[in-house]
C-alpha cells in the first residue's frame, strides 16, 4: 500500500505531466508540421535549436530556466508583477520545465506524422476549392492525431522521468515540486527510504513499459491506416 505522502507525489506528477502535455500540444503540432512542408534557409539552425534539450544535460535548461525565470529573471519578474505569476520553486516551474525537456519529443512525432501523409489527399481537397486553412484542419489536421496522439503520450510520460531541469530550476520541495524521480531521489537518501523507493521505482518502471508498450501498438496502427508499408 502507497502512503499519504507517495499518493501526494503520484498526483502531483500527474498534475505536472499532463499541464506539460497541454503546453507541449500546439506549438509542438506547429513546429512539427513546418520543419516537414516548408524549406527556408534558417531550418537547419532551427531544428537544431528546438531539439537542443534532448542532447543537452539537463541541469543546463533548467539553469537557463532560473536566470530567465527565477525572482531575479527579466521574464520572472515581469510575470510576476503583472500577473502574479511565480514560476521559481513551485509546480508550475515544474511544468515548464518538464515541457522544455520533452517538447522535441511533440515535434518529432509530428513531424513523423506529417510526413507519413499522402499529399495527393491534400491536393484533392485544394482542387475541389477548399481554402489552405480548410484543408489543413479538415484533412492535414485529421490525419496527424495518431501521431499527436503518440507525441502526447511520450511527453507525459517523459515529464513523469523528468529530474535534472525540474531539481535545478524548482529544487525539491515535499508537496510542491517532488514528483516522481525527485521522491525516489528523496528516498534513497533517508533512513528506512529504501521500500519507498522500491515501490515508486516499480510504478515508475510499469508506466514507462506501458507508454512505450502503447507508443509503438499506436505507431504500428497508424502507419496501417495511412497506407506505410514496412520494409
Amino acid at each position: 500500500m502507497l502512503s499519504e505522502a507517495e499518493w501526494q507525489v503520484l498526483s502531483l506528477s500527474a498534475q505536472v505531466g499532463i499541464c506539460a502535455t497541454l503546453l507541449c500540444a500546439l506549438p509542438g503540432i506547429f513546429f512539427g508540421w513546418l520543419l516537414a512542408r516548408k524549406d527556408f534557409f534558417a531550418k537547419p539552425a532551427l531544428e537544431a535549436m528546438l531539439f537542443m534539450p534532448m542532447v543537452l544535460p539537463p541541469p543546463v535548461p533548467g539553469y537557463l530556466l532560473l536566470v530567465v525565470f527565477g525572482s531575479q529573471g527579466v521574464a520572472g519578474q515581469w510575470l510576476k508583477n503583472n500577473f502574479g505569476i511565480d514560476l521559481a520553486f513551485n509546480w508550475k516551474g515544474a511544468v515548464l520545465a518538464s515541457a522544455i525537456i520533452a517538447f522535441p519529443l511533440m515535434v518529432q512525432a509530428a513531424k513523423l506524422s506529417v510526413q507519413m501523409i499522402d499529399r495527393r489527399l491534400e491536393t484533392a481537397a485544394s482542387t475541389l476549392g477548399s481554402s489552405p486553412f480548410k484543408v489543413w484542419y479538415s484533412v492535414t489536421l485529421p490525419l496527424m492525431l495518431p501521431g499527436i496522439l503518440i507525441g502526447s503520450i511520450m511527453v507525459f510520460s517523459r515529464s513523469l522521468g523528468e529530474f535534472g531541469a525540474t531539481i535545478t530550476f524548482v529544487g525539491n520541495i515535499a508537496g510542491e515540486t517532488r514528483t516522481l524521480p525527485l521522491a525516489i531521489y528523496s528516498a534513497t537518501h533517508q533512513i528506512d527510504g529504501d521500500a519507498m523507493a522500491v515501490r515508486l521505482i516499480c510504478i515508475c518502471l510499469a508506466l514507462a513499459f506501458f507508454s512505450l508498450l502503447l507508443s509503438n501498438i499506436l505507431t504500428r496502427r497508424a502507419e496501417n491506416w495511412l497506407g506505410v508499408h514496412r520494409a
